[in-house]
């Protein structure tokens, strides 16, 4: 039997060699559309907060027109979130909230978890050793929280809550600046600010340190509760850093200044409006 073998014409591609060329054709449409699409998304700005910390930031289940939806389920909203949408907005970004414990958020910050932390921070001295911080986007002033029937509800000066069971936040200086109220009976610090409007509420402890809109945020949901402020020279010495709220970036970031752009085009009355707002909006279970 005569074998015919076939043979490609001069220019012609084999089978072999058209089936290759198709793949790599298919391949080659399939990269440009993964380019394509990476072109036409938003990069992310990545922003760490505990979503815990009613008003600057708190959790909650319902979508609304302001509350952004948490990577890990949920939506947050507060004054730390619709500042995070202005900045997100400025640099062209998509806006994720990464909902990340206290203590978690320098490390997230440090490690490239997250671009930076919008979460109701002081701009410490210690903190700065670890992480940047931009300028302020809130000035505030410190507050003790009590029962409205307490017998520190009408106290004027630090001396006044000597003898009073007063805590704080873990890890913030609010924990630390109790010392300064004369004869203390300082308690353990407790990690959120929930636990703390708890542990007043029902007397196991006398008060605990808040900044103003903290404090606001928990009477406000609270009615048992009110809070304490001081005129100049009766209440808590602390550093201007203190008083401050500020962006947390990586060491070094470009974010830095950019953001700084950003929060000089938000007026001081802007500012003010947006924590009225929130106060007002933030869920009563908060």
């Amino acid at each position: 039997m005569n074998t015919v073998q076939e043979k490609t014409r001069p220019g012609r591609l084999s089978n072999e060699e058209e089936r290759f060329m198709k793949r790599l054709m298919t391949l080659a449409l399939a990269l440009a559309l993964v380019c394509v699409c990476a072109l036409g998304a938003a990069e992310t700005l990545k922003v760490g907060m505990e979503c815990n910390y009613a008003p600057y930031n708190w959790t909650q289940s319902e979508a609304s027109e302001d509350a952004v939806a948490i990577a890990a389920g949920g939506y947050a909203d507060g004054y730390d979130v619709r500042i995070a949408k202005i900045i997100a907005e400025k640099l062209g970004r998509e806006l994720e909230i990464v909902k990340t414990e206290w203590d978690g958020l320098p490390p997230a910050v440090m490690s490239g978890k997250i671009d930076c932390i919008i979460a109701g921070m002081s701009p410490t001295e210690e903190r700065k050793v670890t992480i940047d911080f931009t300028d302020p986007y809130y000035v505030t002033e410190l507050c003790v929280v009590v029962r409205k029937d307490s017998a520190f509800a009408g106290a004027k000066t630090l001396a006044d809550f000597a003898g009073a069971k007063i805590t704080g936040q873990l890890n913030t200086f609010h924990y630390n600046v109790i010392e300064q109220i004369p004869d203390v009976k300082k308690q353990p610090a407790m990690e959120t600010f929930p636990a703390m409007t708890v542990a007043v509420a029902a007397g196991a402890i006398d008060g605990y340190i808040a900044d103003r809109p903290g404090a606001v945020s928990a009477t406000a949901s609270n009615p048992d509760l009110t809070y304490v402020s001081f005129e100049e020279g009766e209440g808590f010495e602390i550093s201007p850093d203190d008083s401050q709220i500020a962006v947390g970036v990586q060491k070094g970031s470009e974010l830095t200044a950019q953001i700084n752009a950003i929060l000089a085009e938000i007026s001081e009355e802007e500012r003010n409006a947006i924590m009225d707002a929130v106060v007002a909006a933030q869920p009563l279970s908060e």
